[in-house]
């Protein structure tokens, strides 16, 4: 273990390899960044017994050769018994980005999405989604829209004649509006043959496998609106984050769940709406401002933790609807 320079904060952040969790703790990351110098370091870990027997020897080798750390955070079930592993060997604070299998307690901090509803104990901040690194700056033209697909998924079915109908109303209720479109991993291939299939002067389709890293996020500050299949909750929190006006391409739902009352909650305080034939949307359609919980989060731990030290008492943070 190296000493750390005092002049910087020292960040380890924890990857499982699974891009949904490392794009929420790379939001955290470059959110401190922008607030404070800091040295993040990516650290690969792997699952099986390993870490469990690191903590209770108090050894964590992936963290030979690094700089103490301040901060250790990770996201996913497989970065937890990481986390209390390297923490007790190195130090620091333990972050988790999401509800954590064991107890939240156990963690410095808990990075909750609301939609879990968890009133347990520990120290922890209830978050509107999950984080990512997207900013809200860009130039938003009014004729320019982004859709997102998804496919199916756990929360809902799939609906290929439903949602080529929405797209297809959609763009000819705006003709004077540019829509590209982009697909994901679990977008049937029947979707992109049907995409294909259309004929239509505002629209260009950009599958994803033909998308660059960032590619979603220079889209975004380009658009002044996204429309989101109902499936892509996390692409939904990004569009929000990037300050564009957010609409829904419905999906059928396999049973209510906590992702499902997530999205009631967006669509009740009036942050996101669905597609409607009757467009109703129109009047409903703006952006959100200030919806950047990435930055929230960092504030919260700088100004509790980087600080001169005061005795804190544990408490939720809660943001105001």
């Amino acid at each position: 273990m190296q000493a750390s320079n005092t002049n910087s904060m020292i960040v380890w952040r924890l990857l499982d390899g699974k891009p949904g969790h490392e794009n929420q703790s790379l939001g955290l990351v470059k959110a401190l960044k922008r607030k404070q110098h800091c040295i993040a370091i990516d650290i690969a870990i792997c699952g099986g017994v390993e870490p469990m027997l690191s903590l209770a020897t108090s050894t964590w080798s992936p963290g030979t050769g690094h700089p103490a750390p301040d901060l250790i955070v990770g996201a996913g079930h497989g970065t937890h018994w990481h986390l209390l592993a390297a923490r007790r060997a190195y130090g620091g604070r333990a972050v988790v980005l999401m509800q954590p299998s064991l107890p939240v307690a156990w963690f410095d901090l808990c990075l909750i999405p609301q939609h879990d509803q968890y009133r347990g104990h520990g120290d922890f901040i209830e978050t509107r989604g999950v984080l990512n690194p997207l900013q809200a700056d860009g130039i938003h033209q009014q004729d320019r829209a982004l859709i997102m697909l998804g496919g199916p998924s756990r929360h809902c079915d799939w609906d290929t004649p439903g949602m080529l109908m929405q797209i297809t109303q959609l763009l000819a209720h705006n003709p004077d509006i540019h829509y590209t479109l982009t697909t994901s991993r679990r977008t049937p291939d029947h979707m992109l043959v049907a995409l294909n299939g259309l004929v239509m002067p505002n629209l260009s389709v950009v599958p994803f496998h033909q998308t660059a890293p960032g590619w979603v996020a220079e889209q975004l500050a380009l658009a002044s609106t996204a429309w989101v299949s109902e499936d892509s909750v996390s692409m939904v929190y990004e569009a929000l984050t990037a300050r564009v006006s957010v609409g829904l391409l419905n999906l059928p739902l396999k049973q209510e769940s906590r992702v499902s009352r997530g999205v009631a909650g967006l669509i009740r305080h009036g942050q996101v709406t669905r597609f409607d034939v009757h467009q109703q949307y129109k009047r409903v359609l703006h952006p959100v401002p200030g919806f950047i919980e990435a930055d929230r989060c960092a504030s919260h731990i700088l100004h509790h933790w980087m600080a001169p030290r005061v005795t804190l008492q544990p408490q939720i943070v809660l943001q105001a609807s």
